[in-house]
């Protein structure tokens, strides 16, 4: 996307009175990067968490355990209980989660390289969840990708 694009993004934000929060796993802080590169952003951005562990995603975002151990760290049920832990954690009106496989290792039959979900939740919503094959990008590629798409979901979703 277009760097106007995030600057649209954070004015919207701003003049609709909307708070952002991000957990990101697989894009590393790229998420949370590219909106505090937009002068102004803190007037709407409160924060992120990298939760790149699964210990991490426990204990600050709440995800349950047995999600992990069940469905994986990547899948759409850990990363909708991403998004709502951070909005928890962060008290944010929205709050976007992303979880996925990098590569160039760590891929399943089941799960390739280039498996991502992004889930973004709001007020008096469950949240909305969406799962992407990207395929077998590098992982510059990959989190610039996957950071597009989910700033396209912030910007949708105000």
């Amino acid at each position: 996307m277009r760097e106007s694009t995030w600057v649209d993004l954070v004015e919207a934000a701003i003049r609709r009175s909307v708070t952002i929060s991000t957990a990101e796993s697989c894009t590393g802080g790229a998420i949370s990067s590219i909106l505090t590169d937009v002068p102004g952003a803190s007037g709407c951005f409160l924060g992120g968490v990298v939760a790149y562990s699964n210990d991490v995603k426990i204990s600050l975002l709440n995800v349950p355990e047995r999600t992990l151990m069940e469905k994986g760290a990547v899948s759409r049920e850990t990363a909708s209980a991403m998004a709502v832990g951070c909005r928890e954690l962060f008290g944010s009106t929205i709050s976007l989660s992303v979880t996925g496989i990098a590569g160039p290792d760590g891929g399943t039959e089941e799960k390739p390289i280039g498996t991502v979900y992004i889930s973004i939740v709001g007020p008096e919503m469950d949240p909305i969840t969406e799962g992407f094959y990207l395929g077998n990008l590098d992982r510059r590629s990959f989190k610039e990708e996957v950071s597009d798409r989910a700033l396209g979901m912030i910007l949708g979703f105000i």
